[in-house]
């Protein structure tokens, strides 16, 4: 047999016979019709059958019978092998599920024309392995393993975060345990130094003699206590000369921090105008720049942090949940008219339910006995007006809540008189910043002195910016200090629901059994700080002298609440349920967690404050960052906070009587409170770097400052003490200042006695003979 070259072109030959095998490489006949045909089906039932083991072997000897050109052979042998080509090519196919008819269709379908020198086996394998990628259950488990990577990295950069976030925690934990160390340290040795100073009084005293106590050698405890409880150069010979001026004086430099100087007067302005333009100028300047860069996390990061505005800002989601109700939005015509300037009845009548209910009211108060106005500043301001002639006086406790001053003043003309607290533990007095009678008595005595008619006493409870709160003793004290003097006692009760501890009670004079003089005493209240809505205006005076009560309504038409707004505070204060389950605890939740961030930064950083469990504000005691004690440089300091973007209250916006007081809000949203707490942090740092680069400079010119007294709650006991040695201390203010340094912690319950002799029994045990030999 001959081969010939393959062509594409020739006369039709015959198959060889079955089983024969050739030497060179087949060329394929397409002229047949039913041979392409076959072949076709055989390739695609060979992709069908793939993977089965008989199927492929029943291909594999199709392939034998495969129509190859030759040049000579004979016929005889195609007709049978054709014939059994398709019936092995339809089993195959029924086994699979496949038919002949649809088989000779799908080869139809792939009807190609090969082309020469290509093979079409290798074209049908491509063409079905571009339809397989395309196959949407692949684009699905490609999507699927791309979430799913996405998804771990993203788990994996949360475990990162949560680490870090744990790494902090404890970094801070560490460092607060080793400043509580140092603290509790510093407070064992400046107890032992107030002891040892007592003793030495105690032998001088019994002995005649000036000799001192022997001191253990190298410690000198009178230089010790000295520094540790010393004022400030320069701010005690403030504080005198500022007590030492005429009341006249010292009232016409109403926050004082504002000269009058930068002020020019308008004539377009009456006196009394220019001096209420001076008012606004000099309390609205933060507040002004406040609303000028308000911070906003999203449209403006770097604006103004506002801490000094007490306002509670945690609550407004309830709020504004419970102000937009169906029973809040009603409008009917006795709302849209002219009401009794004392306000509605029924808002009046669920004014005297309320009270009743959280003052703990021993009798149901009277309706009557209730004026509504649009806050509590217009109550002191029509207070003052009847009950005070122009160029009289209320005597006022510092620091106290600034606005009262344009309060009582630009309106009626009143001024006050101060009675002085500060920080410094003496006589009677068991805390920082503690009213006693003893105080009142003596600047109503000075202001007398002076010709100055005093007509009322104002009392804030909760304290405002203190924190603190009067107990019942305390308050009936002043309430007969008043009666005693024939004065007007004017109570602010407006943070009476938040007291957010429940170690600390709040006492309301309307809850005392009895009142020393109950037509003189006026209690006030407000919506605006318990309920965190003061943008409404709406305040409410209970008064049993109808005499008072009807002079202020009389006012109440400058003063007015609108008829929506009584229907709308009538509803909250009627529901009580809400108020009790829902309001009080969320909102005395969130102002302890808030206070707690602040205060635990505050002790980090070692600065004073005085911790109170009331309001919406921290005392802290910013002395030790002025060069000087003096107004002027807690000017600086402030402007200092407002340039790095963040608002404080300055103590002397408060009238206090120590340069170095700030008030901090904390009543904020935690993202706040942490970017503000870090601008405040910064300017510390700064402000202490360089005091003490200039200190370097001038050792010999550098003040010994000290920390403020802080506070009888918490360690941070103080170095602003009055100074005291062993010639001229006295034994009274010594004892009142141990009793201070004991109540300020826990050492005593820490450092019994038998936990000593457990500890250290050989030591004890010398201690106990050396006893009891005396």
């Amino acid at each position: 047999m001959r081969w010939r070259e393959p062509s594409w072109r020739g006369p039709r030959t015959t198959l060889p016979s079955p089983g024969w095998r050739f030497p060179l490489k087949p060329v394929f006949h397409l002229q047949d019709l039913e041979r392409r045909r076959v072949w076709k089906s055989l390739v695609e039932t060979a992709y069908v059958c793939k993977g089965d083991e008989n199927s492929a072997l029943g291909v594999q000897q199709t392939v034998t019978w495969l129509p190859w050109k030759v040049e000579s052979g004979n016929h005889r042998d195609f007709q049978p092998a054709s014939d059994r080509l398709m019936e092995e090519h339809s089993v195959l196919g029924r086994k699979r599920g496949f038919s002949e008819s649809n088989m000779a269709s799908s080869s139809r379908m792939q009807n190609v024309v090969p082309r020469p020198g290509f093979s079409a086996l290798h074209r049908l394998r491509k063409k079905r392995k571009g339809q397989r990628v395309k196959d949407p259950l692949d684009d699905l488990l490609l999507k699927t393993l791309t979430s799913q990577r996405a998804m771990e990295e993203r788990f994996l950069q949360m475990e990162e975060r949560r680490f870090q976030r744990d790494l902090d925690v404890e970094e801070r934990r560490m460092q607060l345990e080793q400043r509580r160390f140092e603290l509790e340290r510093e407070h064992e040795f400046r107890m032992f130094n107030v002891f040892a100073q007592m003793l030495s009084i105690l032998k001088q005293s019994h002995s005649g003699s000036s000799s001192s106590i022997a001191m253990p050698r190298g410690l000198d405890f009178s230089q010790a206590l000295s520094e540790i409880t010393g004022l400030r150069g320069g701010g005690g010979g403030d504080l005198q000369e500022l007590r030492a001026r005429p009341l006249a004086e010292r009232r016409v430099d109403m926050h004082g921090f504002c000269h009058q100087g930068d002020f020019q007067k308008s004539p377009y302005l009456s006196a009394r105008g220019n001096i209420a333009n001076i008012f606004r100028g000099s309390t609205e300047e933060g507040y002004k720049a406040y609303h000028a860069d308000k911070y906003d996390e999203d449209k403006n990061p770097n604006g103004i942090i506002n801490f000094g505005t007490s306002e509670n800002k945690l609550c407004f989601d309830l709020m504004s949940k419970r102000l937009t109700q169906t029973d809040m939005n009603l409008m009917e015509p006795p709302l849209l008219q002219y009401p009794d300037w004392k306000g509605h009845m029924f808002l009046r009548e669920e004014v005297a339910r309320f009270l009743t209910y959280y003052c703990k009211a021993p009798a149901p108060l009277k309706a009557e006995n209730v004026i509504v106005l649009n806050g509590c500043g217009s109550l002191f301001s029509a207070l003052a007006t009847v009950l005070c002639d122009p160029g009289e006086a209320v005597l006022i406790a510092t620091p106290f809540y600034g606005g009262i001053t344009q309060s009582v003043f630009l309106y009626g003309n009143v001024k006050l008189v101060y009675a002085y607290l500060d920080s410094k533990i003496t006589g009677t007095s068991t805390r920082p910043f503690q009213l006693t009678v003893e105080k009142l008595e003596k600047a109503l005595q000075d202001a007398r002195a002076e010709g100055i008619t005093v007509r009322a006493l104002i009392l804030l409870n909760p304290q405002n910016p203190l924190g603190d709160i009067y107990s019942l003793s305390e308050l009936r004290d002043y309430l007969e200090f008043a009666k005693r003097h024939e004065l007007h006692v004017i109570v602010d009760e407006i943070y009476m629901l938040s007291v957010f501890d429940e170690s600390a009670t709040f006492h309301s004079v309307l809850g005392m059994d009895r009142l020393p003089d109950p037509q003189r005493t006026h209690v006030m209240w407000g919506i605006s700080k318990d309920f965190a809505v003061s943008g409404i205006r709406f305040g409410t005076l209970y008064t049993e002298n109808q005499d008072v009560a009807n002079a202020v309504a009389s006012l109440c038409y400058f003063h007015g609440v609108c008829g929506p707004v009584q229907h709308k505070v009538a509803q909250l204060l009627r529901d009580r349920d809400w108020i009790n389950q829902v309001y009080l605890r969320a909102n005395h939740a969130r102002l302890k967690a808030a206070h707690t961030y602040v205060t635990d930064e505050l002790k980090t950083l070692g600065v004073p404050f005085l911790n109170r469990n009331a309001g919406f504000f921290v005392w802290i005691d910013f002395r030790k960052y002025l060069r000087t004690g003096t107004f002027e440089e807690e000017m600086l300091l402030w402007r200092r906070f407002l340039d790095n973007k963040v608002l404080l209250s300055c103590g002397k916006a408060f009238e206090c009587s120590e340069p170095g007081w700030f008030r901090i809000i904390f009543a904020d949203k935690t993202h706040r409170l942490q970017l503000g707490m870090q601008r405040i942090r910064k300017v510390l740092e700064e402000r202490e770097q360089e005091i003490l680069a200039e200190e370097k400079e001038q050792p010999c010119q550098s003040d010994q400052d000290g920390k403020a007294d802080s506070t009888d709650e918490v360690i941070f006991v103080s170095r602003h003490q009055e100074p005291t040695c062993s010639g001229s201390s006295n034994l009274g203010d010594l004892i009142g200042l141990l009793q201070q340094q004991m109540r300020s912690s826990d050492w005593l319950q820490k450092n019994t006695a038998e936990q000593f002799a457990q500890e250290k029994p050989e030591i004890y045990d010398v201690f106990s003979k050396l006893v009891g030999k005396q």
